[in-house]
């Protein structure tokens, strides 16, 4: 079996030993890039109908089936990333859905400015401790609706991710076997190009053994759109924010603590088209305040009792309205601490921790 839902919550972490997974399922997924994408098309086949009919973001993108600028999409993935649109067409089939309609899906961000899909992402560097703390926000249908995926490619680190059914793992919080952390924050573009779509991008760079190599990536793709990843790396001190858009890659090193919600915030980024929503300059101005006014050190508890703010004096961190003018909610929060054996994670879920577990950090060569 290439698929195999783990027992009471567990982890399996590399070496034999189990970590523990509370009430969130976690499921493993090994092989070559058709069979893991085959995998979780099953495993989201359950609920993936259901949720595309609800959704006003599917309705927009189905219009752009057959256009030529969706070809020249799919032509970039298979230029630069052949195996990951394997994977996204092992992953239709195991839906029973056509390659062209998931393809479509997982372009969202490149075809409909408003896509359902927001987040917020805090880090710290404190002396020796580095912490990433997200909020994935996405579709409220979707709460208690995702998973976690202990993804084991041939070949490649591994990784463990939050899993929207029917979309590419990636483009919302990571962890890898090689120590690299990614959490993604979307961002509005209003001038995406023919590229590489950046769910695909996203996911590519969980293939990256190191944070340079992840830069790499990021850099020498002709990106479709823009995504915000925030990345660290288990074994230096840096952490990074980086804003791909396909204009510019810009990359700013965290000196000792940040924030980002879903618009671009770098030097440059005012000569670019962006879409600022109410939520999203509200969560940044309140991530901006709380961050200044926080005491040294920065601990875990306290990146997560920012990313559960409910500030009421404007549009709140943490979001739970069912009249969110996004029409997003949070579906979990995730806290990563980066070490020299690895990575430890935590992930809360209405108000409960669901998952904590530690991912050891494996050599290039134990990971093929």
């Amino acid at each position: 079996m290439l698929l195999r839902r783990i027992n009471t919550f567990q982890l399996l972490n590399g070496r034999g030993a189990v970590e523990s997974i509370r009430n969130l399922e976690l499921f493993a997924v090994k092989g070559e890039p058709y069979e893991i994408g085959y995998r979780l098309g099953e495993l989201a086949r359950p609920v993936f109908s259901a949720y595309m009919e609800q959704s006003s973001t599917w309705r927009a993108v189905s219009r752009w089936r057959g256009a030529p600028y969706v070809q020249a999409l799919r032509d970039a993935a298979r230029l630069h990333f052949p195996a990951l649109l394997a994977e996204l067409d092992g992953m239709a089939a195991g839906l029973h859905w056509p390659a062209e309609d998931l393809f479509l899906w997982n372009c969202r961000g490149e075809l409909v400015h408003h896509a359902r899909d927001g987040c917020t992402t805090l880090a710290a560097v404190e002396g020796a401790t580095r912490l990433i703390a997200h909020n994935e926000d996405g579709d409220p249908f979707l709460r208690e609706r995702c998973a976690l995926v202990d993804v084991q490619p041939v070949g490649k680190p591994g990784f463990v991710s939050f899993y929207y059914p029917g979309s590419l793992p990636g483009h919302t919080f990571a962890a890898n076997r090689a120590g690299l952390v990614q959490t993604i924050n979307n961002l509005r573009i209003c001038t995406p190009a023919a590229g590489v779509p950046r769910m695909i991008l996203a996911r590519a760079v969980l293939d990256t053994h190191s944070l340079d190599e992840a830069l790499r990536t990021l850099r020498a793709a002709p990106a479709a759109s823009g995504f915000h990843h925030t990345i660290g790396w288990s074994q230096e001190p840096r952490m990074v924010s980086v804003e791909v858009t396909a204009q510019r890659c810009s990359v700013v090193e965290i000196g000792t603590r940040a924030g980002h919600a879903n618009h671009m915030i770098h030097p440059g980024c005012e000569t670019q088209a962006q879409i600022i929503t109410e939520s999203s300059r509200d969560r940044q101005s309140r991530v901006n305040a709380l961050l200044q006014a926080a005491a040294f050190p920065l601990t875990k508890e306290a990146l997560l009792a920012m990313l559960h703010d409910r500030e009421p004096s404007g549009l709140p961190i943490y979001r739970e309205d069912p009249l969110d003018p996004d029409a997003e909610n949070t579906l979990a929060t995730a806290l990563f601490e980066l070490g020299a054996a690895g990575v430890s994670m935590q992930v809360v879920c209405g108000g409960r921790r669901v998952a904590d577990t530690f991912i050891p950090r494996t050599s290039p060569a134990s990971a093929c």
